[in-house]
Order: structure tokens, then C-alpha cells, then sequence
């Protein structure tokens, strides 16, 4: 079993605005996750949160790709501490300019096995409703003309 997640949101931002919520350690805390992300590549961070029963509360990552304004990649190491129980996927976020918006595409990759298809619903559900909204209540309001 293999499954990827896509998902897409036009948000009325700059690509500018969009890329420093997505990759300002501190407003990453409030969308996502503590974390001590830096925008480098092969920079190795993690995102931790609350234990909970088959996941120990970390997410081990690493920078794999980042083209300012444009795309950001990075691998995704969840399940228990350690053993082939993980899960290794790739998150990967590009950005598109659309008129006075900004496209965000979220792709979460890689999901094989029964666990990690099953784990992927989980993640899926948290990418398109709660993260979605508090990434989309980050970022700058516009004024209307």
C-alpha cells in the first residue's frame, strides 16, 4: 500500500509573506509544532509535541530542498524512537504567484506499508482542517481597497 497527500490554498498574500510563515521557526511553533527548523539545506531539526500512544512526540527532519519564495522539502522521520516502525516520508511545499495571491501545495510523500497508509489519514485530516487555518491566521491581513 502507497498514498500521497496533496493538498492547495490561494491565500491573498505575497509569495514573500507566505515563505516567512512558512519558514520562521517561531510562527512555525504556532501552526505546527516546537521546532528548531532553520531554512538551510541539510540543516537536521526536529518538531516535537505531546507523546501519544505507537508516536514518542518527534519528528526528525532535514532540509532537502529550498528555493527562496518558491519550495521548501524536507524529510519527515515519525513513529516510535527508533526501528523499522517509522515512518519516512518527505514534505514538500512549493509556492506559486497567482495575480496579488500566493498558490501553497502542500505535498506529503511516501506512505507505504498498512501503519504508514493509516498514519497518513491521521496526518491528512491535521493538514487540511487545524494547520491549514492557524497557518492561514498568521499570515498579514489585507486591507481592503
Amino acid at each position: 500500500m502507497k498514498r500521497d497527500l496533496k493538498f492547495e490554498w490561494l491565500y491573498p498574500n505575497t509569495p514573500d509573506e507566505v515563505w516567512h510563515c512558512l519558514t520562521n521557526s517561531e510562527l512555525i511553533e504556532k501552526w505546527l509544532m516546537t521546532n528548531d527548523f532553520k531554512p538551510v539545506i541539510g540543516h537536521r531539526f526536529q518538531f516535537r509535541a505531546k507523546p501519544m500512544p505507537g508516536w514518542c512526540g518527534i519528528v526528525d527532519c532535514e532540509v532537502l530542498e529550498l528555493v527562496p519564495n518558491k519550495k521548501l522539502s524536507y524529510s519527515w522521520v515519525s513513529g516510535p524512537k527508533q526501528g523499522s516502525d517509522q515512518i519516512k516520508t518527505v514534505v514538500t511545499w512549493k509556492l506559486i504567484p497567482e495575480k496579488d495571491s500566493t498558490r501553497l501545495i502542500l505535498e506529503h510523500t511516501g506512505f507505504e506499508g498498512f501503519r504508514a497508509w493509516m498514519t497518513s489519514f491521521i496526518l491528512g485530516s491535521g493538514w487540511k482542517s487545524h494547520i491549514a487555518k492557524a497557518f492561514a491566521s498568521l499570515l498579514p491581513k489585507k486591507q481592503e481597497a
